[in-house]
């Protein structure tokens, strides 16, 4: 399937990616790669992809390159595999401290190394604004985002008409949607989700225990975050779910839930067409039994602060100590949680790929990975897996056809690897060749903006 392209002599050219420049003012071609089409799921073998101004122009077959490709800058992609990159939608970026951005940098290029192409902020801060507005103005590489405003919660909200004037500042100031934790009671939810939905911004999050699943997705939520609130909808005695009884996410009473009440459950998030960030990998290295020295060393966190690592070995410790996470108590969460996710997707429920990063042991960008593994293990695809993170985020944001697909009139925005993701998902783990809007970064230019960061953050 990996042909060798033939061309005339003085009529085409080619130019190796690592050397490959964005010249906006004509097209582009590259060439001799097989594209993976997420929607149906085919691979169309043996293609061009023209490119213009950051968009793509055509996908053809490669007998059909137009006027024999003169006047064009082309690039022999080897026979590699091109899919749309994938989206990490459950973010966290690093707040800029007194306008220093050199972690909020990195963790862009944390992103961009893994084939993350579009993030999804959950937790605001204008600095955020700010360097969104650089990404897109190509002042700094980085993956397009959509950032969130700073938490809605039981503490920040202080009554539901403060919970209205923060959706209309936020909205004003220009996030792109609403991020809820615990502690709203139903007023005060009420409130903000009537402001959001009158002024069109999107809101979703956690559950918090005094609205419920039910009021949430009946008013409008767009994404249900970690599968929030499903298991403490079918614990029938509520007083269980005080959180000293209950421990972190319900995870202790997970034995008392009440199987027959699911169905409904999903029926509910059908008919509201609400969305779910499940996070599989968080629960499975922040609450799972894995011993938190096992993480401390992992590779990816050579990327991070010694600090931020240390902080998160303490957290995992603290529950660890008070044997909130032995494995009689968490295997029966991990598996309730996997079948949840599974129930959920094969009834319907729109996913998107999301881990929660950088949290609790979940580096940027590596991370994706890691939810890949387990949504994997937990039965789903590797085409549907490859939709969470492409054509799913997408649609999610109202923008189907506009980005995580090859095809004409979307974003020159591709990830280029060496075997089909379809067949060999750990493929996307290590991109050849990443482009964010017409723009070429080969793999060596990854591995140096990796070693930068790891230089950065070098253990004394």
């Amino acid at each position: 399937m990996k042909k060798r392209l033939c061309f005339w002599i003085g009529i085409l050219f080619f130019i190796s990616i690592g050397e490959f420049s964005s010249v906006f003012a004509q097209e582009m071609v590259l060439g001799n790669v097989h594209v993976v089409d997420v929607e149906s799921g085919k691979i169309l073998e043996d293609r061009f992809i023209i490119l213009k101004d950051g968009i793509i122009m055509r996908v053809l077959p490669m007998n059909r390159l137009p006027n024999n490709g003169v006047g064009m800058n082309i690039t022999d992609g080897k026979g590699a595999y091109v899919f749309p990159g994938l989206a990490e939608m459950h973010a966290h970026l690093p707040v800029a401290i007194k306008e220093n951005t050199q972690l909020q940098e990195e963790t862009l290029w944390l992103y961009l190394a893994n084939g993350v192409l579009r993030i999804r902020s959950m937790l605001g801060h204008e600095s955020h604004l700010e360097l969104k507005r650089k990404v897109v103005g190509g002042e700094i590489p980085g993956p397009r985002m959509f950032i969130s405003g700073p938490s809605l919660n039981g503490t920040s909200v202080e009554s539901p008409q403060m919970g209205a004037q923060m959706v209309g500042s936020q909205k004003a100031a220009g996030y792109d949607h609403l991020k809820l934790h615990p502690g709203l009671d139903v007023p005060k939810f009420l409130a903000i989700a009537e402001t959001a939905k009158a002024v069109g911004i999107p809101y979703g999050g956690h559950v918090s225990l005094g609205v419920g699943l039910e009021t949430c997705l009946q008013n409008g939520y767009k994404s249900v975050e970690h599968m929030d609130g499903y298991l403490e909808a079918m614990i029938e005695d509520k007083s269980r779910l005080d959180p000293t009884v209950a421990g972190p996410f319900s995870m202790l009473v997970v034995g008392e839930a009440d199987q027959d009440k699911l169905p409904d459950l999903i029926k509910l998030t059908l008919k509201n067409k609400t969305w779910i960030a499940p996070t599989l990998t968080l629960f499975d290295r922040y609450f799972g039994y894995v011993p938190a020295d096992s993480f401390r060393l992992a590779p990816e966190m050579k990327y991070l602060p010694g600090l931020q690592i240390q902080q998160w070995v303490s957290q995992k410790k603290l529950l660890e100590s008070q044997g909130v996470l032995t494995k009689a108590n968490v295997q029966p969460y991990l598996e309730f949680r996997n079948q949840l996710f599974l129930s959920l997707h094969e009834a319907g429920v729109p996913m998107i790929m999301s881990s929660d990063s950088p949290q609790v042991f979940n580096v940027p960008g590596f991370s994706i990975h890691h939810e890949i593994e387990m949504m994997s293990k937990a039965g789903m695809s590797n085409l549907e897996i490859l939709r969470t993170g492409t054509v799913n985020p997408a649609l999610y944001f109202d923008q189907k056809g506009e980005w995580g697909v090859i095809k004409k009139g979307a974003a020159a925005d591709f990830v280029l690897v060496e075997k089909n993701p379809l067949e060999d998902l750990s493929t996307m783990k290590r991109p050849i060749t990443v482009v964010m809007g017409g723009k070429f970064y080969d793999r060596a230019r990854l591995d140096a903006e990796l070693a930068k960061i790891e230089m950065n953050h070098l253990r004394k």
